[in-house]
């Protein structure tokens, strides 16, 4: 609990806004990646299993004019049956466990598995607490974790580019 009343205290601390060279320079690299992988389009679903909704915001801008992600052949679906990829945000609660779980089911394989923020990492700030039992892996195998409370959209972006790295690696092993 006293964690959880640290969080909410403390200062926050506005990032900065990164350049338009750098975002090009990620998305070039995305890009190719998602190419190379993924033939063309990454399809990414998007499950929060318990959050405060800040992941989901940063999530959120990487659609907006700014960082405009489909333009490097990213897009967020609907259904797990579409999906290559299944970003989980927050911590994973006893009630959302079964869903998640069945969520994950229902997604095509190969099936990739990214942890966004600390509380899909780990469970955050609800980290033992009764109603939580934990990070994304406790209920499935995670690909990637970003850290981060919540993560920026680049720091979303270089997860997505470390991910290209795994499914390469995960390709060559089949």
């Amino acid at each position: 609990m006293v964690n959880a009343i640290t969080c909410l205290l403390r200062k926050k601390i506005p990032g900065e806004t990164p350049s338009d060279d750098e975002v090009e320079k990620s998305g070039r690299e995305l890009r190719a990646g998602i190419d190379a992988v993924f033939g063309h389009s990454l399809a990414i679903r998007e499950l929060d299993t318990g959050s405060d909704n800040a992941t989901e915001i940063e999530i959120n801008a990487l659609t907006s004019p700014f960082y405009d992600c489909e333009r490097f052949g990213i897009s967020f679906v609907a259904s797990p049956r579409h999906a290559d990829v299944l970003m989980v945000t927050g911590a994973v609660t006893h009630n959302m466990a079964v869903a998640a779980r069945k969520t994950y089911e229902a997604m095509p394989s190969p099936k990739f598995v990214i942890a966004v923020g600390d509380d899909a990492c780990d469970g955050g700030m609800f980290k033992g607490t009764y109603g939580v039992l934990g990070g994304a892996d406790a209920v499935f195998p995670v690909d990637v974790k970003i850290p981060g409370n919540p993560p920026t959209p680049l720091q979303i972006l270089a997860g997505l580019l470390a991910l290209m790295e795994r499914a390469r690696v995960k390709g060559r092993e089949r």
